[in-house]
């Protein structure tokens, strides 16, 4: 972990203060927000998903070790209570007619096709999509993502191979039918 600032603030944290766990949730709220969006693809869930992980965040922050970046804890913190939500929910985060789009100002044709490209990341197996969301959307390098999944980096990479295969299967296939 780089960030001193950070290492302080969990360190205040962990000691019990709680002025110093609102900070630190103000800090990555947002971060936390969009990682939940951008794996659940509705902006309400999101909401109860981030919420569900700051209750995580305040009761699991004593087993953050510090060997990687904080925000890579708190992605796979995220999954885990998205996937945690979602089982008490008995729901599933890739009903299609719950997606939504950030608005953009692009063209309808352009937020239709982004529709259509969530819908497919979102009908894919479970390691495939969090290993492309957390590539492809977070910027994070195989090896990174690997840390957040628990997995190695090989493995990030075979599922973002499978996941780019299958979606340009299912758009070649979509486009023959057009």
């Amino acid at each position: 972990m780089d960030d001193p600032e950070d290492k302080q603030l969990i360190a205040t944290a962990r000691s019990g203060d709680a002025k110093a766990f609102e900070d630190l949730v103000n800090k990555y709220y947002g971060d936390m927000f969009k990682m939940a969006f951008k794996w659940c693809g509705n902006k309400n869930d999101a909401e109860d998903i981030t919420q569900d992980a700051c209750i995580k965040l305040a009761r699991g922050l004593d087993s953050f070790k510090g060997n990687s970046a904080f925000t890579s804890w708190l992605y796979r913190l995220v999954i885990n209570a998205g996937k945690d939500w979602y089982k008490k929910q008995s729901r599933h985060p890739s009903n299609p007619d719950e997606l939504e789009i950030v608005p953009a100002k692009s063209k309808s044709e352009d937020q239709l096709y982004a529709k259509q490209v969530l819908e497919a990341v979102y009908e894919l197996p479970e390691g495939e999509k969090d290993a492309l969301i957390l590539v492809m959307s977070e910027g994070l390098s195989h090896k990174e993502a690997g840390k957040v999944l628990g997995c190695k980096e090989s493995t990030v990479s075979w599922r973002i191979h499978e996941a780019r295969k299958k979606l340009s299967a299912q758009f070649e296939k979509e486009q023959s039918y057009g």
